[in-house]
């Protein structure tokens, strides 16, 4: 017995004294390593580069980082579009004869009352929105995309209309879910401005209305308007992402037309389309994310299916589609 264990202390002592001596190599050739690497960095920059980006994990990461880079971009371009979108399709709630505002007007009051910075109201949200759901959105596409070709190259196929459109309802719909409070907090600090000053909740940033509204409303409250803002989601990733596939594809077959037209082409097919689907839902997300309880503690709207319909019978179904030129051109940039 007293040998076994004397046995088996030396050969863990054997075992312990040979992973010693193994890291103290590494550890002294650690400096050696790092000067090496340096150095080809900085004689071959190109290739270090391109090294880098050719990581297994660098590669499933790029679409990723470059879909939320270019949706933070274009939201920095047409955030004051999405203000003037989103108070269009609040103004005159729950009157069918209310004010039909014009965007330009929409865009004088928003200064006259303040300052042309209020135009970007809400930006840190919409930065947020997109780092979140575009992100997401593009690269669970690309990578459903990556998916879906490799399959349809399994079976001797090419892939189609049916399998881009799956491919970006899919990817909508659930970068939607993951962004919504951001979407919230966005239309909260774009409507807070139509308030009597002293109802005002003058959020200082996303991080603050988040904060603001979970401590009152609740957690949940987060998630407010999701059902429409996911529907709204797979409308629009089946008008962009699939006709701009579709569109691009039948330039190319049927155009002799540069490149870069063929994409600005395709964008505008897209974007259309895109408008078209995810309007009315688009509407009634924004006014399902924008109301609060009154004094009653009752909610105007009691969910999607109620706001259609209360929205259909007191404004009339063409309310919907207010500001559609307004909103095309929000969304052909993100197409």
């Amino acid at each position: 017995m007293s040998n076994t264990i004397d046995r088996t202390l030396d050969a863990a002592k054997d075992r312990t004294n040979a992973a010693l001596s193994k890291t103290k190599e590494t550890v002294s050739a650690a400096p050696e390593a790092i000067k090496t690497a340096s150095q080809q960095a900085l004689n071959d920059p190109k290739a270090t580069k391109n090294s880098f980006l050719q990581t297994p994990w660098m590669a499933a990461a790029l679409p990723f980082i470059n879909g939320g880079l270019a949706g933070m971009t274009a939201t920095t371009v047409i955030q004051p579009i999405d203000m003037v979108k989103v108070r269009l399709q609040l103004a005159g709630e729950g009157a069918k004869t209310g004010p039909r505002p014009s965007p330009l007007q929409v865009t004088r009051e928003i200064i006259a009352s303040g300052r042309v910075r209020d135009l970007y109201t809400g930006l840190s949200a919409g930065l947020l929105r997109q780092a979140v759901y575009t992100t997401a959105r593009l690269g669970f596409f690309d990578t459903f995309m990556q998916t879906l070709t490799r399959r349809a190259k399994a079976n001797g196929n090419s892939i189609g209309f049916k399998e881009r459109a799956a491919a970006g309802l899919s990817a909508g719909g659930l970068a939607a879910m993951i962004g919504n409070p951001a979407d919230l907090a966005l239309i909260r600090m774009q409507s807070d401005g139509l308030k009597p000053a002293a109802e005002r909740a003058n959020y200082k940033s996303v991080i603050d209305a988040l904060l603001r509204i979970s401590r009152s409303e609740g957690i949940y409250a987060l998630w407010a308007g999701a059902y429409p803002t996911v529907v709204r989601a797979m409308a629009l990733n089946f008008g962009q992402l699939a006709f701009f596939s579709e569109a691009k594809t039948q330039l190319k077959k049927r155009t002799e037309l540069g490149a870069r037209t063929q994409t600005f082409g395709a964008s505008a097919v897209a974007g259309f389309f895109a408008s078209f689907f995810s309007l009315p839902f688009d509407f009634v997300k924004t006014r399902l994310q924008k109301q609060t309880r009154g004094k009653d503690g009752v909610l105007p709207y009691r969910g999607m299916v109620d706001c259609f319909a209360k929205v259909a019978r007191e404004e009339g179904v063409l309310r919907f589609y207010r500001g559609f030129g307004t909103y095309y051109v929000r969304i052909a940039p993100h197409a």
